[in-house]
């Protein structure tokens, strides 16, 4: 068995197929974006969140590795797509002669990323959760026609400024700026209340608490 790196998944030409195929399916039935982007991203803030926690360097990197492949299911369907997308991964993995642990680990955090069915299940999970929760942003919408944006749209186009803070041993804030010309504060907890318990949850997991602030006012 081999440590498996984050470079070595990425270099996958199957992965970039898989995530690239998901982000063109998401974009043909209205959704935000998904792609390499927002795979990076999680990759990274989901390892920068154990980082700060002075978790070992192996989960950091498993956390990298889980946040790069969480949405490849989204190229079988956007429904179960963590589910699907964790069964994709242990084959990946498995032909990178990845340890066995190692994969039951990260397909426990794919399977258990999305908000619909997910829990926090070890630490990789919970940053998972986190991390991916956290890339709300207007740089994600795709439509081009403001005057037909859907409640979704606005939410995120609304969003100027998102950062995950990790206050080690204190707590892991969200911390928005939105334009609520665009969207009142309402409706994005309309659309992200689910998003941000299960964040709420991953953080607890993790012996801390989860705090969002949206233009400064904590809500949560």
């Amino acid at each position: 068995m081999t440590k498996v790196t984050l470079q070595e998944v990425k270099a996958d030409s199957y992965v970039q197929a898989l995530i690239d195929a998901g982000n063109r399916h998401l974009a043909a039935i209205g959704f935000t974006e998904h792609g390499l982007r927002h795979a990076g991203l999680v990759s990274h803030i989901a390892s920068n969140i154990l980082e700060k926690m002075e978790h070992c360097e192996r989960e950091c990197e498993l956390a990298a590795i889980a946040g790069y492949l969480h949405d490849i299911g989204n190229a079988v369907n956007r429904v179960a797509h963590a589910h699907s997308g964790a069964i994709l991964a242990a084959g990946i993995l498995e032909r990178h002669n990845m340890d066995p642990e190692e994969i039951a680990i990260i397909i426990g955090a794919i399977g258990n990323h999305d908000e619909q069915d997910g829990n926090p299940v070890n630490v990789i999970s919970a940053a998972l959760i986190l991390a991916d929760k956290s890339d709300v942003h207007r740089s994600r919408v795709r439509n081009p026609d403001l005057a037909k944006f859907d409640i979704h749209d606005r939410v995120n186009y609304a969003v100027k400024k998102s950062f995950l803070r990790v206050y080690p041993k204190e707590r892991i804030a969200l911390e928005l700026t939105i334009d609520t010309e665009i969207c009142p504060v309402m409706e994005y907890f309309e659309i992200f209340l689910a998003r941000m318990l299960l964040s709420r949850k991953a953080a607890e997991f993790l012996l801390t608490k989860f705090e969002l602030k949206i233009n400064d006012v904590k809500l949560l």
